[in-house]
C-alpha cells in the first residue's frame, strides 16, 4: 500500500459514490491523504491500513432504535469494544440495535463494511444522527473510508467536525464509551 496526497489521478474503475466524496472534500478545501487496498471489512484489515496512514481508523456502527424511527452513526476508536447498554445511558438512547444493510444503503448510500462519516453527505433528509466517542475527538487525525472499503483516508479531525459536517448539515453528539465488560 502506498500513501497518496488527495484524489486518484483517474476515476476509472472507481464507484461514483467514492468520487463524490473526493469532489466534496476538494470543493470544501479539505486536504486528505489516501491509500488504496483490498476490501477492508474487518478491524483486523483496518489495522494494517492504520500503519500506512499513521492513524487509528474509526469503528463506525450504524444503529437504530427498536421501531426504526431514528438512526445513528456511531464513530469510536477501532480498538474499543462496543457495549449497547453503555451507549443507551447517554442522550436518552434506548433499545438500540444494528440497522439493516437496506437502511444503510437508503440513508447513507453505503454498503456494510464501508460505512463512515463520509456517508452523511448522502443523508440529505438528516435522518441519521452522528454519535462520536470523545476519544475520537482527542486525536489530531483519524482515518475513514470514502464510501467504499477499497480506499481509506487520513483527515484532520477538526476539518471533519468544523468544515465537513456543517457543509452537509449534520452535527455530532459526543458520547463517552468505556468499553468495559459488564456494561
Amino acid at each position: 500500500m502506498e500513501l497518496y496526497e488527495g484524489r486518484p489521478a483517474s476515476a476509472e474503475g472507481r464507484e461514483d459514490k467514492e468520487i463524490r466524496v473526493y469532489d466534496l472534500l476538494d470543493r470544501l478545501g479539505i486536504r486528505y491523504q489516501r491509500t488504496d487496498h483490498e476490501p477492508a471489512d474487518t478491524m483486523e484489515a483496518c489495522n494494517r491500513i492504520d500503519a500506512v496512514l499513521g492513524v487509528l481508523i474509526c469503528k463506525n456502527l450504524f444503529l437504530t432504535n427498536r421501531n426504526k424511527s431514528k438512526f445513528y452513526l456511531l464513530m469510536m476508536p477501532g480498538d474499543k469494544p462496543f457495549r449497547t447498554k453503555e451507549l443507551a445511558r447517554q442522550h436518552g438512547l434506548q433499545r438500540l440495535s444494528f440497522a439493516s444493510a437496506e437502511d444503510m444503503e437508503k440513508y447513507l448510500d453505503i454498503h456494510p463494511g464501508s460505512v463512515s462519516v463520509m456517508g452523511l453527505m448522502n443523508d440529505t433528509e438528516h435522518r441519521v444522527q452522528l454519535l462520536v466517542d470523545e476519544d475520537v475527538l482527542k486525536e489530531e487525525y483519524f482515518g475513514c473510508h470514502p464510501a467504499v472499503n477499497t480506499s481509506s483516508l487520513k483527515l484532520l479531525t477538526k476539518d471533519v467536525f468544523d468544515v465537513f459536517l456543517p457543509a452537509v448539515g449534520h452535527d455530532a453528539w459526543t458520547v463517552s464509551l468505556e468499553g468495559k465488560s459488564g456494561n
